[in-house]
Order: C-alpha cells, then structure tokens, then sequence
C-alpha cells in the first residue's frame, strides 16, 4: 500500500513538473488525428506517394504549408494592421475607461441625461482599480502565451512521429497486456478513443473556421472597429468549451463600447443569433452524437479544467472526459463478463442495448 501510494505520488509530481511538456505531446497528437484522413489518402495515391507513408506526410505538410501561406498573403496585411493600430490605441481607451471620460463620450452622442454620465463615471471611477486588475490579468495571460509560444513551433514536429507510427505504437500497447480478454478490453478501448478524438479534433476545426468567417464577414459588414482582429480572435475562441464563446462576446462587446460603436444592438442581436445557431444547428450536426456527454458533465470538466490548467486545461477537459466516459462504458461490459464481446462494443452501443 505505502509502494502504491509513493508511486502515485511520483506520477502527480511528475506530470505537475512536466505538464507544458506533456501539453505539447498531446496537442501534437491532436494535430496528427487532424491530418491523419489525408495522410492516408495520400498514401493511397501510388503515383503521389510511391507507397510510402513518409512521403504522404511530405506531400500533406506541403499542402499546409501552401495553404498557410496564401492566408498569409490573403488576411495578413489588414490583420496586421488593426493589430499595431488597437495596441495602440488600447492604453487610450483603457485610460478613459479607468477615469469615467467614457461615460460622457458615450452620453453626448447618444443624448444621455446629465445624471446618467455622471452615475456612469462615479461608476467606472470607483471601480477603476478592479478593471485595471483585470487588465493586468489578461495582459499577464497574454505574455505567458506568447513566451510559451516557441513551443508551438515542436507541435508539428512531433505530429510526423505519430502520423508515421501512430498505429504501431497503439498496437504495442495492446500487445502489451497478456490475458486475452484483456488485450480485447485494450482494443476496444483503443479503437473507441481514437475515433472520438479524431472526430472531436476535426468537428472542433470546422466550428471554429465557420466562425472565423461569420465574425468576420458581420463584423466588416457592421463596421466595428478592428473587425478582422477581431473575427479571428472570436472564431480562436470557439475552440474552447462554454468560456470560448463567452470571452467572444465579452471581447467584442467591450472593444465596441470602448470605441463608443453606433450599432451595439446589431452586434448583440449577432451574438445572440450566432450562438443559436453554433449550438442547435451546427454543432448537432457536426460534432454528432460522438461524445454523448452529459451538458452538467461538460460544465463540470470545463470549471474543473479552468482550476487545475487554465485555458488549456478547460480546451482538454472535453476529450478527458469522453474518454473516462469510454472507459467506464468498456470496464464494466468487461466486469460483468461479457470480455468476448467487448471488442464490437462501444459507447453507442451501451445506450442502445
């Protein structure tokens, strides 16, 4: 028991010390269940590939790389534009939100009472030092992406590996285990997380672009300040769970109230709209009945993630959960003695019979 326990506690330690490198390793798999169809159809591609697997991977990075490059082309110039002119003018409006000058901003052009600026100011100056904390937060947050952002660069580095030897390194695992029910349990287990992650990561990619194009395109077609930056930010977002969305809105909201935007109610009306239809209409049909995780559960993983990793730990908390989920699902088939079934069953299965 005391051997169990040091053991245990050798582990946390260690994936505590480790945890931004194992966040890399698991991104970097994340990225290899993206790119992993068109690898395979590449190799399947004789005259592309010449049968070889590695080629496949050269010829799928290059397509990347082409493609990022033209969305460089493309997008870059504006995006890099609005980002130096809000770094810019952000100190400003920071400085008239802290000090109240804002509320009279505001006010005058929108034909504001003389008390309502005045409650307005009162307001945001008694509150100044609360909204500069916030600011430091985030600016905190921000620093500590970009200096953890040399990292990125080793992500597609490692995908090759595990595009290349992703399946021999599952097939150890299960070959690892020496009982035969077992190594069907492994099986099971393995062939019903990849699955999901592999649907998961794509579902997760095509949400986000689809949103990168509507914040875009209503954004322009509104005229909000800084509309590229922040189309591209909102659909970033998109990508984590329940907080992504939120941050979007609050993003976007703020930045037109600081700018003092005419048209705030079209852009809430957006909002509003937007995330009707992310969340009945695309996402249902997209992401599927993949993950059939409970939503109490989703809000569970989501703050339980934001406590113990931050963004990235609420970004993994979906996956972490379907796959505890798999595993229970499978554990208990395999308890209750049906380990000769176990290899057909999965987590769709275990609703339907």
């Amino acid at each position: 028991m005391i051997v169990t326990g040091l053991l245990f506690t050798a582990v946390g330690a260690f994936v505590y010390a480790a945890w931004r490198v194992i966040v890399v390793f698991l991104f970097a798999i994340f990225l290899a269940y993206l790119l992993a169809p068109l690898v395979n159809w590449v190799e399947r591609r004789k005259k592309l590939s010449r049968g070889s697997r590695t080629w496949a991977i050269l010829w799928v990075y290059l397509a990347l790389a082409i493609l990022i490059a033209v969305l460089i082309i493309v997008a870059g110039p504006r995006l890099i534009t609005e980002g130096r002119r809000l770094s810019t003018d952000l100190p400003n409006l920071m400085a008239n939100l802290t000090s109240g000058k804002i509320a009279w901003q505001i006010g005058s052009k929108r034909g504001w009472s003389l008390e309502t600026s005045q409650h307005l100011q009162h307001f945001l100056a008694d509150h100044s030092g609360q909204i500069e904390s916030w600011a430091r937060d985030f600016g905190a947050y921000a620093a500590r992406f970009v200096a953890d952002a040399v990292w990125i660069v080793l992500i597609p580095i490692l995908s090759i590996f595990f595009l290349k030897s992703g399946a021999e390194i599952a097939e150890n695992v299960v070959c690892s285990v020496e009982r035969r029910g077992q190594r069907r349990f492994v099986r099971g287990m393995v062939s019903d997380v990849n699955e999901m992650l592999a649907h998961y990561i794509r579902a997760q990619l095509i949400l986000a672009a689809l949103s990168i194009l509507a914040y875009t395109a209503v954004l322009s077609l509104i005229r909000l300040p800084y509309a590229v930056v922040l189309g591209v930010l909102s659909g970033v977002l998109e990508f984590i769970p329940v907080v992504g969305p939120l941050a979007a809105a609050a993003v976007d909201l703020g930045v037109g109230f600081l700018t003092n935007f005419h048209h705030l109610v079209p852009l809430i009306l957006f909002l509003i709209v937007w995330r009707v239809i992310q969340d009945y209409v695309n996402s249902p049909r997209i992401m599927g009945g993949k993950l059939e995780i409970h939503p109490l559960a989703v809000l569970f993983g989501v703050l339980a993630g934001a406590e113990v990793g931050g963004v990235i730990g609420v970004y993994l908390s979906i996956p972490v959960i379907a796959i505890l989920r798999i595993f229970w699902v499978r554990y208990r088939a395999y308890e209750q003695g049906a380990s000769g079934d176990t290899s057909a069953l999965t987590v769709k299965d275990e609703q339907t019979g």
